[in-house]
């Protein structure tokens, strides 16, 4: 070979390893891209498994509210309040606020079966058995797709601040999700009021 070969040969092989590894970032952002895309379509998908879990609930309330109209008198305060409450998970914008106001429902709930116990007609109406059933395999329910949708943010999450792909995150803007928690104060044991019930 001349020198001019030689030349052009080593440019021939330095054109390929550009290509190559041009080649390698290009399926190495194309891999990273799309296995972000699948991580936060698997957090909403998580998301859409409790927010079904949560209008279901929502359905059987009112059914609830009437039962227990029926046979205890309760003070107006309390369904009303369960009616808010429905009102505000059914509103809310966010996974953190539809929680919020569905951990308060969930307390709520609580107290209406727990003062069910000094009403034995209502406690033995087959539609209120019936109604807590669902409602308590729902609440079951929320507590599982909870705890799943955390597993899925966290596996998310990671991924956003793993090296190399939170490079890849940071070019296209994707957006760490929040977990869902239960602020302290939710987390105490509910209280049921019993003063000013009817006998």
């Amino acid at each position: 070979y001349t020198g001019s070969n030689l030349k052009a040969e080593r440019n021939k092989i330095m054109t390929w390893i550009i290509l190559g590894v041009l080649a390698l970032i290009v399926i190495f952002v194309i891999v990273s891209y799309n296995g972000l895309v699948k991580n936060r379509m698997q957090t909403k998908e998580a998301w859409s498994q409790i927010d079904v879990q949560l209008k279901r609930r929502n359905d059987l309330l009112p059914n609830l509210i009437e039962t227990v109209k029926g046979y205890a008198k309760y003070e107006g305060s309390t369904l009303e309040k369960v009616t808010e409450l429905r009102r505000q998970v059914a509103a809310a914008t966010s996974p953190a606020e539809a929680m919020k106001a569905s951990d308060a429902l969930t307390r709520q709930i609580s107290g209406i079966f727990a003062v069910a116990e000094n009403y034995p007609d209502l406690k033995a109406s087959a539609n209120f058995i019936k109604l807590q059933e669902e409602l308590t395999n729902t609440e079951n329910k929320i507590s599982y797709s909870r705890q799943l949708y955390n597993s899925v943010v966290s596996n998310y999450n990671v991924k956003l601040e793993s090296f190399p792909s939170n490079i890849i995150a940071g070019l296209f803007g994707f957006k760490a999700a929040d977990f869902l928690q239960t602020p302290e104060e939710e987390k105490a044991v509910p209280k049921v009021d019993f003063s000013g019930l009817g006998d």
